[in-house]
């Protein structure tokens, strides 16, 4: 699937659209229908800095259900009352932990939890990093041409985070040098993040 991007409003923190692509469309697709969901209930997981709370909050504004972020780092008991509370509501609930498995040791919450539809964030292929790599410079203001991210995406880890901080690096070596981002910039940042032997170079 190529990538396209779902728009946030504008109030929320962080950045104002969401990638999709091969990683998460599924995962956007089921959050617009949450009536099919076992116990109306979805648990979603994935690697740090995957969008996870972003479509979280995009599943909000869509006024879909109720959504708990960072769901891993509450206790299980108050997890369990809030699941609880959904149920006698009848509102969908969408519940974002970290990186899976996520181990609970709450039998009932287990239980629940690992009866509801299941979802995960995947790495990016070559189309979505492509279109990440493009949209994380557009949230800074970097003026990165696409002939950039063709040169970085096949260079480059597939971890949301480490292109993440691959744009970041960049636009910290863009400012510093008081240059605009050439493929020399691309080069060094490369080399600041996965160090002198590029991980994916062809």
């Amino acid at each position: 699937m190529s990538q396209i991007a779902l728009p946030l409003s504008a109030g929320g923190k962080g950045p104002a659209r969401i990638v999709l692509g091969n990683a998460n469309a599924h995962v956007a697709e089921a959050l617009l229908a949450p009536e099919t969901w076992p116990y109306k209930t979805a648990v979603l997981t994935g690697p740090p800095r995957s969008g996870k709370s972003l479509l979280a909050r995009w599943f909000s504004e869509k006024g879909k259900g109720h959504a708990i972020d960072d769901a891993q780092e509450l206790p299980e008991d108050e997890l369990f009352h809030r699941w609880n509370r959904a149920q006698e509501q009848g509102m969908p609930l969408l519940i974002v932990g970290g990186e899976p498995p996520w181990k609970i040791a709450l039998p009932d919450l287990r239980s629940r939890l690992g009866g509801s539809l299941q979802l995960e964030i995947g790495l990016p292929d070559d189309d979505m990093a492509h279109g990440l790599l493009l949209s994380l410079a557009q949230e800074r203001g970097l003026p990165l041409p696409g002939e950039a991210a063709d040169y970085l995406v096949p260079r480059a880890s597939r971890a949301q985070a480490d292109l993440e901080k691959l744009v970041a690096t960049i636009d910290r070596l863009s400012l510093e040098r008081k240059v605009p981002p050439t493929m020399g910039i691309w080069r060094a940042a490369l080399e600041a993040v996965h160090g002198p032997e590029e991980p994916r170079l062809i």
